[in-house]
């Protein structure tokens, strides 16, 4: 089993970064890939090439090509970020933009039909907050970010979301509630598929 492990923080040396790796080490006994988006100079943004892929009047880049691939060896994608207005950095959304693509995510077919192709994929999202629970309560922005994130993208694609956690500021500066949290969900990973096997 190979988990892809899609980092979105332009500081290495972030919480975020931090609670990947440890999610990494709690995929234990399988690979992992760590996709830095930031380190691997991915350019998010949608140009002309990415709309004509769109409408298919085009072949995708090569660099999203090769994020796809990286996808389709996958049993697993996690996606681990920061809140940046209550939503996910530019980058990983441009990511998504780009490589969730008409007629390789999903596939719009004539007469208003929509095949969703990512239905083998399960999806592990892990976001980080600067907020307290209370906040995200009141405002509605937990439910916002499941309907726009959970639902908007990857359900639209078929993929279904497994786990689909926010973490949130620690009572104490100590993040080890955060980093047990994410080696948890590591470990967690591919456990239903295994029980599957198993039986």
């Amino acid at each position: 089993m190979h988990a892809l492990i899609v980092v979105a923080h332009p500081d290495p040396k972030s919480l975020t970064h931090t609670v990947a790796a440890r999610l990494a080490v709690g995929v234990s006994g399988h690979s992992v890939e760590i996709a830095d988006l930031m380190a691997e100079g991915f350019d998010p943004r949608f140009s002309a090439t990415d709309h004509a892929v769109h409408l298919k009047q085009a072949a995708p880049s090569a660099d999203v090509l090769a994020e796809q691939a990286r996808i389709e060896r996958a049993d697993a994608l996690v996606l681990v970020y920061p809140v940046y207005w209550w939503s996910m950095p530019g980058l990983l959304k441009g990511w998504i933009d780009r490589v969730f693509a008409n007629g390789w995510a999903y596939d719009e077919i004539p007469g208003g039909k929509l095949e969703k192709k990512l239905g083998r994929l399960p999806v592990h999202l892990v976001a980080l907050g600067g907020a307290g629970q209370r906040t995200y309560d009141r405002h509605g922005y937990s439910a916002a970010m499941k309907t726009q994130i959970d639902h908007g993208i990857f359900d639209f694609c078929g993929a279904r979301v497994v786990t689909s956690e926010l973490l949130l500021p620690p009572v104490t500066p100590d993040p080890g509630a955060h980093l047990e949290a994410a080696r948890a969900i590591g470990g967690k990973l591919f456990r239903a598929t295994e029980q599957v096997e198993a039986a």
